[in-house]
């Protein structure tokens, strides 16, 4: 051990590979799952050093495990207990950041260290934005982490993240690390990788050296035809579509990739935000159908939220919500590392509660007024079900009426909208996507009236009626709470369950929801790779074992084995 953790702090210095227990927590615990032992954490400042680090954990025989912003919620890229056979290398991305413009920001470059604030800041003054403009359902996410793992967003015109042009390194059959160039821009030296790596984070090539023909897709451009095929019987969108797993589009850790190529998306002007409760699901499936077929023009975002979701978010994520509405995105990072840090810290302390940072700051947000517009609470009063729909200028002209004759008629009586000031709107989409931590927070306080949560993140089939589940009372008699929001329009669910004290959750989800959700023809998880939680479907298994043969890179991942070259597991 002593050898490979000197070589390695001689090629990114010792104050950026960590091995003792509290400096690598941060790292090996997941947002919401996974932990386990890591022979060190190293945290390289370029490309090259990125290349140099993987070279040595590779020739040494070790695991690389491939680590972002360390905010998926299926442990898929922390380590999973401690059965690996070989010791692992944890790499964290963080510092590799340089995002890059090409054809006056008609796509980008982005390095694995780039997270979606600073992508959509980036292009912001352009009048364009990336496929996602803020994580569904956890807050900082890297760019890189998405099309790694297919993360859908929210915006529905985009699609999930994917793209044919990246540049990664992958480990052959033999054990030795390539460079693989499908970035569509050549560089000097091309057969040495480190002057390759050097070339492009420093912007080394000119824009004759970049490939425009169109013959790689830089993002899901059939997205919007699906989606608008609410008659099919399977889902327009999840993690392990076959059509979508492409090199590193879904690699889930199984390619060292240090750079992508996406397309970026004119922003849309003069946007209206309209807000819409009711009572029955079937109100807000014809809306959906209405939506999705009637206008030539899709909606931006359709976002939903049930009533319960909607209270447990104003408890327990309004301080999310001031966060971001008073501060903004640029601090949230650093914010969530010093929450790493505290929780690490406490975990020393043996009569520190676990979730410390949890607790801190839901004491804190007790003082904090509720960030819920008046006539969205009003609507929280009065109906189960809210929908937040983003729609252009252009098209609101033709929604607005619709909406109102909609509501106007005799059997669209139970149910309601209106039209969101600026602030409203702003303050409802953030409403929403607080509600994916506020699960979380509410274990931590009330750990002790609690046996733990469970997320799954559901891809419904497009002409599904029935998109609320209905549990089962032997399922439901083993929850606190359930919690439901989602991608109403693209039909994606996350579904957040809290057990009570004394139930393995992992138990619950395994053995009864995912029958329940097998039978009503989902898929899962839907965004969020499959991790360490779920079985990958064999169009995954043989995407991952053509990417890593010895199975080196994140070994274990969808619940396959952990052995070096693919070894069947022992008995």
């Amino acid at each position: 051990m002593a050898d490979i953790v000197d070589e390695l702090k001689s090629v990114v210095g010792t104050r950026h590979v960590l091995t003792s227990e509290s400096a690598t927590y941060g790292y090996r615990k997941g947002f919401r799952f996974g932990d386990g032992r890591v022979e060190a954490v190293v945290v390289p400042g370029s490309l090259v050093e990125l290349w140099r680090v993987s070279k040595l954990a590779v020739d040494s025989g070790r695991i690389v495990l491939m680590q972002a912003a360390n905010t998926g919620l299926t442990g898929g890229s922390t380590p999973d207990g401690d059965d690996y056979d070989r010791p692992i290398i944890l790499i964290s991305t963080r510092r590799l950041k340089g995002i890059q413009l090409l054809g006056e920001g008609k796509q980008v470059v982005c390095l694995p260290g780039d997270d979606l604030y600073e992508l959509e800041d980036r292009l912001a003054p352009l009048g364009r934005e990336p496929h996602s403009v803020i994580g569904s359902s956890c807050i900082g996410a890297s760019v890189l982490g998405g099309v790694s793992n297919n993360s859908g967003g929210a915006l529905v015109q985009r699609g999930p993240a994917y793209t044919e042009m990246a540049l990664y390194g992958q480990v052959d059959a033999q054990g030795r690390l390539h460079l693989v160039n499908h970035l569509g821009i050549r560089f000097p030296n091309e057969e040495v990788a480190e002057s390759v790596l050097d070339a492009l984070e420093h912007g080394r090539y000119s824009p004759d050296d970049v490939d425009w023909s169109g013959r790689q897709k830089a993002h899901d451009d059939d997205y919007v035809n699906r989606i608008r095929q609410v008659d099919e019987a399977s889902p327009g969108r999840y993690n392990a579509d076959p059509g979508r797993l492409f090199e590193a589009s879904g690699n889930a850790g199984k390619l060292i990739v240090f750079a992508v190529r996406l397309d970026t998306f004119p922003a849309a002007k003069d946007t209206a935000v309209f807000y819409i409760g009711s009572n029955r699901t079937d109100t807000l499936e014809k809306v959906r159908r209405h939506l999705l077929t009637a206008f030539d023009e899709l909606p931006i975002a359709g976002e939903y939220m049930h009533r319960d979701a909607f209270a447990i978010a104003d408890k327990y994520g309004r301080d999310t919500v001031a966060l971001i509405r008073f501060l903004g995105t640029k601090y949230l990072p650093a914010m969530f590392r010093m929450k790493a840090w505290m929780d690490s810290f406490a975990r020393r302390i043996s009569w520190v509660p676990d979730g410390l940072s949890d607790l801190l700051m839901q004491f804190g947000s007790r003082f904090l007024p509720s960030q819920v517009p008046a006539r969205m609470m009003d609507y929280h009063r009065n109906y189960d079900h809210h929908l937040m729909l983003r729609v252009s200028g252009t098209l609101a002209q033709q929604v607005r009426p619709w909406l109102k004759s909609f509501f106007a008629e005799e059997q669209v009586e139970d149910g309601a909208f209106f039209e969101c000031t600026t602030q409203e709107g702003t303050l409802a989409f953030l409403h929403r996507f607080a509600a994916a931590g506020a699960a979380n927070r509410y274990v931590a306080v009330h750990s002790r009236s609690t046996g733990g949560m469970m997320a799954l993140d559901v891809a419904l089939r497009r002409n599904d009626w029935e998109w609320l589940e209905r549990l089962p009372q032997e399922v439901d008699d083993q929850l606190v709470l359930k919690l439901y929001y989602g991608h109403f329009l693209c039909h994606v669910m996350h579904q957040d369950y809290v057990v009570r004290p004394g139930v393995d959750p992992m138990e619950v989800e395994q053995k009864m929801m995912w029958p329940l959700l097998d039978k009503r023809g989902a898929r899962y998880p839907a965004e969020h790779n499959v991790g360490h939680l779920y079985h990958a479907p064999q169009s995954m298994v043989d995407h991952y074992r053509s990417l890593d043969p010895c199975n080196c890179l994140n070994p274990g991942i969808g619940r396959q084995t952990k052995m070096k070259n693919w070894a069947a597991e022992s008995v």
